[in-house]
């Protein structure tokens, strides 16, 4: 399997779409799960096994944030491909991630649930 980042932010109804796609694709677990987030994420998300949470600073521009998402993630991630789940944050967050893995070289596939809750590519 790969490894999953998503972004555990604002929108109603968002982290429970977050927690669905934890357990993975068709039954298969992720290798590693980063979710990016803010202070307020940091406090009140339920840790769970093989997740880990990466505090970022969200109240900052675009290009600062993609770089600080870019300093926190080179470490973390293993392959050269990873899946992404943009259901929760907005979209300067989106734009900050997409900027930061291309500049980190790394592929990405999106990744949602279906009408059925059963996780799948798109």
């Amino acid at each position: 399997m790969t490894e999953l980042i998503a972004f555990l932010s604002t929108g109603k109804g968002t982290w429970g779409h977050v927690n669905r796609i934890l357990p993975g694709i068709n039954g298969e677990t992720w290798n590693n799960v980063i979710l990016l987030t803010n202070d307020f994420g940091i406090q009140n998300f339920k840790q769970q096994d093989g997740v880990e949470l990466v505090k970022l600073e969200t109240k900052i521009g675009v290009k600062e944030l993609a770089d600080e998402i870019q300093s926190k993630l080179k470490d973390k991630i293993k392959g050269m491909e990873i899946a992404v789940n943009f259901v929760s944050g907005d979209g300067r967050e989106h734009m900050a991630l997409i900027s930061a893995l291309m500049k980190m070289g790394i592929g990405f596939r999106l990744i949602t649930l279906d009408k059925d809750s059963n996780v799948i590519e798109v």
